[in-house]
């Protein structure tokens, strides 16, 4: 069985980047996101239990991201019915690709990985940081959200000293160099533990 090792950082600090190092090392990855959007896909399994509780929030036989998000604005009670629906699915998802995996590390990129608990369905985690002032760069630079919508998403996010504290390895994204190498240390540690 494949050795599953987690993957996880807050908004802007590399994590997509640091996941792309594991891949280029050979490690198969699986991407939470990518699941959800495959999820939320016309034909996606979520599709058909969200349009029985939120028929609004489905365009052209997709769930739509952007109505969502409105009508959690709307009722806060919504996102613990769509949570119910989409994390087992997310799951489910997450098994089949260990499952199928065919390398000896699978890594599994969680952006709330701590947050939802699913540290313990891993055999170790990998935390990416960055400076502080770095990661507000890198995500005002991307040129799609605001400072203020930044800083709540920031807020939600449990805070990035608690991450690195609870984390078995650390990535820091200073420099892709320096990422690159750091990924090529933990995967030889566990490669000779295994």
């Amino acid at each position: 069985m494949s050795f599953r090792l987690g993957l996880t950082g807050s908004i802007g600090m590399g994590k997509s980047t640091t996941a792309r190092i594991f891949a280029e090392f050979g490690c198969a990855v699986w991407d939470a996101d990518a699941a959800v959007h495959r999820l939320y896909a016309q034909g996606g399994a979520a599709v058909a239990p969200l349009a029985k509780i939120l028929p609004e929030a489905i365009v052209e036989g997709a769930v739509s991201r952007d109505h969502l998000k409105d009508l959690i604005a709307q009722d806060r009670g919504i996102l613990a019915k769509i949570e119910a629906i989409v994390h087992p699915l997310v799951a489910a998802d997450r098994a089949e690709f260990i499952k199928q995996s065919q390398t000896d590390i699978t890594v599994l990129d969680i952006p709330l990985l701590f947050e939802t608990g699913s540290e313990g369905t891993l055999d170790a985690v990998v935390v990416v940081t960055a400076p502080e002032d770095v990661q507000k760069a890198r995500v005002l630079a991307r040129g799609t959200m605001s400072k203020d919508t930044f800083e709540t998403i920031r807020a939600k996010q449990m805070p990035n000293a608690d991450k690195v504290a609870r984390a078995d390895y650390v990535v820091t994204t200073d420099t892709l160099e320096h990422a690159r190498a750091q990924v090529s240390e933990i995967l030889a540690k566990i490669r000779q533990g295994m």
